[in-house]
């Protein structure tokens, strides 16, 4: 709740409606309690919350028949990576993040685009790679923990 105003921002952003982007920062808050989803830090339910607001946004655009877009996808998206650019070029812990990812697999990488960059649900992800749901969940749930050691390892590592 302490950033309600920066994810109703974001929302706005989308939809120039201050009063749907109050109703997409509900959705957004409702979603993130009753999903029963457990976020490792404040940043990734920020990174959620953000991505959220901005698809919530989006679907509720397309769904105004008569109602003018005020963006492009195409500059949300590139907005939006500003935005995360200028939020981590002075963030040592999102580089080690951006580092930690690099070091990852293939393969790890992709389930992590798959379910995160790319939004899709968890159930999507297991269809599209042909392996059961519980699988992926285990697998995300070892990457983040992987990440999570990564990271602490590359902060604890004096700068060079």
């Amino acid at each position: 709740m302490s950033q309600r105003d920066r994810v109703s921002a974001a929302a706005w952003l989308v939809v120039r409606n201050a009063h749907t982007a109050e109703d997409i920062f509900q959705n957004v808050a409702l979603k993130a309690m009753t999903k029963g989803v457990q976020f490792e830090s404040v940043g990734a339910l920020m990174s959620w919350a953000f991505i959220t607001a901005r698809r919530e946004g989006i679907d509720w655009l397309r769904r105004q028949k008569n109602a003018p877009i005020c963006l492009d996808n195409t500059i949300l998206e590139l907005l939006e990576q500003e935005w995360a650019d200028e939020a981590a070029a002075g963030d040592i812990r999102g580089q080690a993040l951006r580092d930690c990812l690099e070091d990852l697999p293939v393969k790890s990488r992709d389930l992590l685009k798959r379910r995160y960059f790319d939004g899709h649900a968890c159930e999507a992800v297991a269809e599209q790679l042909g392996v059961r749901l519980d699988a992926i969940y285990k697998r995300l749930s070892r990457l983040h923990q992987a990440l999570k050691k990564c990271i602490e390892t590359k902060l604890e590592q004096p700068a060079s």
